[in-house]
């Protein structure tokens, strides 16, 4: 077997290889096949993990604003959204290539997690006939590819969604008819197939998912019969438990509130709404927890340009972003990718 860096113990060129940041992992699986297998592999990830050489990024459903537009431009249509990158360590913002089957934009609505290292698009609209798809896509950051998953099972939007122990958990939402779901479901990325979970104990449309400690939560949402009548109540469960564990005013807002993307999670794991933090992002909130900081996005009103901050707990420092025009657009959702 050749060598994994000629000249260089076998270990001593793994530790180079480990060091590498991500961003380079593209160029370096072309210099053979031995480097492409390894940068590809779980073992590498984990390896990287533990080493403390990955560290974790914002994915952001964001607008795309046109090449003349700016945060103060009005879309002429109906907005358009991709995937934007934002790197708290080095302040750096990037932008993802488009799927290959939505090159002028994602589907509406879609949800998006992540894997061990990868990221997870699911469901949304069709961006042109405006029907729920189940389709999921998988990005690999090391190829800089989009590949097809399984599709999920069932056709549902505005559902919560989830990583727990490096699996996809989705639950809640609504079908075709607008019918609210207590279904849950959880995907392996790793072998590309999908497991139906215990349901619910009550439908939760417009629900959000969070995961705290080895549980993952799905807290408020409103059954079919009370549309926008959100609820205080949340769910839990450990994977492999055969039941919801349910938890009643757990979602204690100042009003009737939905909890997508606003949702924050406080050092004693009590739930609350980063739109009631600070006036700056109470419109278009979209907060995404980057280990001891969080990413938030919004504006103070309704049509107002977004503000993009990191701050230090629920009430810690803020700091304000500087952002390009390029990346100014409104951020439906987002999540954190440990990278």
């Amino acid at each position: 077997m050749a060598e994994l860096i000629p000249g260089l113990p076998e270990e001593i060129a793994f530790e180079c290889l480990v060091r590498l940041h991500y961003t380079t992992h593209r160029v370096a699986s072309q210099v053979c096949k031995r480097w492409r297998l390894i940068l590809q592999s779980k073992d590498f990830y984990y390896q990287r993990k533990e080493g403390g050489f990955t560290h974790k990024a914002a994915c952001l459903i964001q607008a795309v604003l046109g090449q003349t537009g700016s945060s103060q431009t009005k879309p002429a249509g109906p907005l358009k959204y991709g995937v934007s990158i934002f790197d708290s360590v080095s302040g750096s913002w990037d932008r993802i290539d488009p799927v290959p089957v939505y090159p002028d934009g994602l589907p509406l609505f879609c949800q998006v997690t992540s894997s061990e290292g990868k990221l997870v698009l699911l469901g949304g609209w069709d961006p042109v006939k405006y029907e729920p798809l189940s389709q999921v896509f998988v990005y690999e950051f090391t190829t800089r590819r989009w590949k097809r998953g399984k599709e999920m099972p069932e056709n549902r939007s505005f559902f919560a969604a989830g990583e727990l122990n490096g699996q996809i958990i989705i639950s809640g939402g609504h079908d075709e008819n607008k019918n609210a779901l207590r279904t849950a479901w959880v995907y392996d990325v790793t072998r590309d197939e999908w497991a139906e979970l215990p349901q619910m104990s009550q439908e939760r449309d417009e629900c959000e998912g969070v995961v705290i400690g080895s549980e993952f939560w799905v807290v408020s949402g409103y059954r079919t019969d009370s549309q926008g009548g959100f609820e205080g109540s949340a769910e839990s469960i450990e994977l492999g438990a055969s039941k919801w564990n349910r938890v009643d005013d757990a979602w204690k807002v100042s009003q009737e509130q939905c909890p997508r993307s606003s949702l924050g999670v406080g050092r004693d794991g009590h739930l609350f709404s980063w739109a009631e933090s600070v006036s700056e992002v109470k419109v278009g909130t979209c907060g995404v927890q980057l280990g001891e900081r969080t990413f938030l996005s919004g504006s103070d009103y309704e049509g107002r340009p977004q503000g993009f901050f990191l701050v230090n707990g629920q009430n810690g420092k803020w700091e304000k972003l500087e952002v390009a025009d390029d990346f100014c657009g409104f951020v439906q959702s987002g999540c954190s990718v440990e990278i």
